[in-house]
């Protein structure tokens, strides 16, 4: 049986557009955080404008 995490808080990826939920290790800066992935990070610049 899959156990299934309903009250984690999530936010939506700039680059993607892709909600993307929290994370164990983004614990201590999930206010920080805005990015979903490495990959989506280093594109920011190709889709700012």
């Amino acid at each position: 049986m899959r156990y299934k995490k309903p009250h984690l808080p999530t936010k939506l990826c700039p680059v993607c557009e892709r909600s993307f939920t929290w994370r164990k290790k983004w614990a201590k800066n999930w206010e920080h955080v805005i990015y979903c992935s490495e990959r989506c990070r280093k594109n920011k610049s190709k889709h700012e404008n």
